[in-house]
């Protein structure tokens, strides 16, 4: 396949995952799949655009040219003369990059939504992140110095004893991902943990995919930059065709590429 006709089918496969990535952020501010009353209890990376700006807007401008590289002729990019196809070739390769790079953010920003749990509201009244690792670390340091403490107030009672115990809790502490049992610490909004998961592992998958697919156009963008397209004056050795105009033949003649 030619250089550009390999850019076009990048381009087409990247045009639905930007739009499924910008629907996914969207549903993200309906958590649960209702309207919140209160944006502040919304997750914070819902409000870094993972989906709308990484995955979705950077990413739809190298789509689109992408998609424009098959449209090139020979003698420059969208009719202009003055832009060879091997200049094209060359932009491509770097609106490729700036979608890794969008793709990138919105991967980041998934990941470490998914790390972090949704905020919700939790058994003790109020709003946060119930199964954050950082949080769950603060509150079991928490309790170690309590039962230090403690254990300095009564004699009978081993510190040895209290530092294996505050240990085993450390150690016991669990996993929401591998554990639907702990999804009930949420209280509110209804399904919010599934609801959250569900989307940003989505966004996960399409940058992953969407970093594959712009990785794939620089190289296929640096080959066609050195080469040329093989439509036009051949690729890497592979000769192609082109068309003469000739009065005598009362039509047209096709010639193999020259070089």
């Amino acid at each position: 396949m030619c250089t550009g006709g390999c850019a076009k089918c990048l381009g087409a496969t990247l045009i639905p995952l930007s739009v499924f990535g910008f629907l996914a952020n969207i549903l993200l501010f309906f958590p649960g799949g209702k309207v919140i009353d209160n944006n502040d209890n919304l997750s914070e990376e819902v409000w870094f655009f993972g989906g709308i700006l990484g995955s979705g807007v950077l990413m739809i401008f190298p789509a689109l040219v992408f998609l424009g590289l098959k449209n090139n002729d020979c003698c420059g990019c969208c009719g202009n003369e003055g832009c060879g196809k091997r200049f094209a070739m060359f932009t491509s390769t770097i609106f490729a990059v700036i979608g890794f790079l969008g793709a990138g953010y919105s991967f980041v920003i998934s990941a470490v939504s998914i790390n972090k749990g949704p905020k919700c509201l939790m058994d003790n009244g109020t709003w946060g992140y119930p199964f954050h690792s950082g949080l769950e670390r603060l509150k079991n340091n928490n309790r170690i110095e309590s039962a230090l403490q403690a254990s300095k107030s009564m004699a009978e009672f081993p510190i040895l004893s209290v530092r294996c115990m505050a240990l085993t809790a450390i150690g016991g502490e669990r996993d929401y991902l591998n554990d639907e049992a702990l999804w009930i610490k949420c209280r509110d909004p209804v399904n919010v943990v599934p609801w959250n998961l569900t989307l940003f592992s989505i966004l996960l998958v399409i940058g992953v995919i969407q970093m594959l697919l712009c990785a794939i156009q620089v190289v296929n963008g640096l080959l066609g930059t050195l080469c040329g397209d093989c439509q036009c004056c051949g690729c890497c050795g592979v000769s192609g065709v082109f068309v003469l105009s000739s009065q005598h033949a009362g039509g047209h003649i096709r010639l193999p590429a020259l070089g």
